[in-house]
């Protein structure tokens, strides 16, 4: 999930990660295996597949697993065909929303979203009906280590960043597509491991929710939809302040 903060959202996303291990290492594995289907499976020759088992090994699945998942992939293995899918809408407060996913099976996986939308009181859209308020950005995350924020600020930024939040431990540098493997690289060169990298979506602008209700019916919104197999991430343009944030999880 992205939305009010992103540095803020991955603080949320770690308070659920132990609910939802056991799928997270599943979509992982769906990503080795189209990139490894798309680009091969040597992650020395295959970035995005390189970034994947960067994400695997960041959420311990264990070397076994990345390795069938690759096999999976380059046909060594078995096959497991999926196709990359974005779903747009509107949530509860006028909030934007895009989930992204793999999928084998289109239609399910439609079906599934359109009903997490109405649930929630949403409505799903055509394609490019919110796209226009978002735009691709390259995030690296990671954990401050206890450095300075002005040194990670210093060297992200001299790798092209467009930005740095902090939410405590938690950094996330922002940049446009073409400067992951810079931002990487700075982050790497002063000393701190990247938790994740991808290229994902941003929103362009916000909308502002004060109302602690609405905010947990869009909470809920999003979880619903990282629930979903087949659902990788999902972006929302909302923005709020830390404590409404911090009474919104007091209540799930």
């Amino acid at each position: 999930m992205a939305g009010h903060s992103h540095a803020a959202n991955v603080q949320y996303r770690k308070a659920k990660v132990n609910e939802r291990k056991g799928k997270l290492f599943s979509k992982i594995a769906r990503i080795i295996i189209v990139a490894a289907k798309t680009g091969g499976g040597d992650p020395d020759m295959n970035l995005r597949l390189k970034y994947a088992i960067d994400k695997a090994r960041a959420a311990n699945m264990t070397n076994d697993a990345i390795r069938r998942a690759i096999q999976k992939g380059t046909g060594e293995g078995g096959t497991e065909d999926y196709e990359e899918v974005a779903y747009e809408g509107y949530g509860p407060g006028g909030v934007a929303l895009i989930a992204t996913g793999l999928t084998d099976n289109r239609a399910r996986t439609a079906g599934e979203v359109k009903n997490a939308f109405e649930r929630r009181g949403g409505n799903i859209g055509a394609q490019g009906s919110v796209a226009w308020q978002f735009e691709k950005k390259a995030i690296v995350q990671g954990e401050t280590g206890g450095r300075e924020e002005d040194e990670i600020l210093l060297a992200v930024m001299e790798a092209g960043a467009d930005d740095l939040e902090v939410d405590g431990d938690v950094f996330v540098a922002l940049g446009p597509p073409d400067a992951m493997a810079a931002l990487r690289g700075a982050v790497e060169g002063i000393g701190l491991e990247v938790k994740e990298a991808e290229i994902s979506w941003s929103p362009k602008n916000t909308v502002p929710l004060t109302d602690v209700e609405t905010l947990r019916t869009v909470l809920g919104l999003v979880d619903d939809l990282e629930d979903n197999d087949d659902i990788q991430a999902v972006v929302a343009n909302f923005e709020v302040d830390d404590a409404l944030m911090a009474e919104a999880m007091s209540g799930n």
